[in-house]
């Protein structure tokens, strides 16, 4: 059983489309254990709370440093003994001692085809406004194994998604998580987690 952990900043979509695989059988093999959100304010952690896996807040403003709020982060993970931590709309880097504690074992979404509109500043809206402002006809979104930099890990999956005439940064956005993220995300945790079963 693949015990995963999701690290989410906002709305939690993305987790809602982890949780709503999972109920559905699309992934299998499977246990959300633990959310974690930066933000006490996030939808996600009600999302979490309403499907009754355990959920709460550590957020880098409730330390006084910076390693103080890594140490918290990863004694929490660590005591879900988690075989695999997805990243779903985290706002905050990651650590490097948090990566060298999860080999291969964390997993981001980005919504571009990196290496498009990735890197340092390429965040939510941001990504959408740069696509669109570079005047591209594609655009879409990657699964990849988080490493020490920023979106520069192995890929997973892709898809792309269409940019159309009259597309807004919010529009573009829904686009991509509708027709790429929320259909990717889960496929990558699949993919994982039967790799795992055969495995085990």
């Amino acid at each position: 059983m693949l015990r995963i952990g999701v690290l989410v900043s906002g709305g939690g979509t993305n987790l809602q489309a982890i949780i709503d695989a999972i109920k559905s059988g699309k992934i299998t093999n499977t246990q959300l254990a633990l959310v974690v959100s930066n933000n006490p304010g996030a939808y996600a952690l009600e999302r979490a709370r309403a499907n009754s896996i355990d959920a709460c807040c550590i957020s880098p403003k409730d330390y006084a440093t910076r390693e103080e709020f890594h140490q918290a982060l990863l004694e929490k993970l660590e005591k879900y003994h988690l075989d695999l931590i997805v990243l779903a709309g985290y706002l905050v880097k990651i650590p490097p001692e948090m990566v060298r504690a999860y080999p291969r074992r964390i997993i981001n979404i980005h919504p571009s085809l990196i290496p498009s509109f990735c890197g340092v500043g390429y965040y939510g809206l941001k990504v959408h406004e740069a696509a669109l402002a570079r005047g591209v006809k594609i655009t879409g979104a990657t699964v990849h194994y988080v490493d020490e930099g920023t979106d520069t890990g192995p890929i997973i999956l892709q898809k792309a998604v269409e940019v159309k005439e009259g597309d807004t940064p919010e529009i573009l956005q829904r686009r991509v998580m509708e027709e790429a993220e929320w259909i990717i995300l889960p496929q990558a945790i699949q993919m994982i987690a039967s790799q795992e079963e055969q495995i085990g």
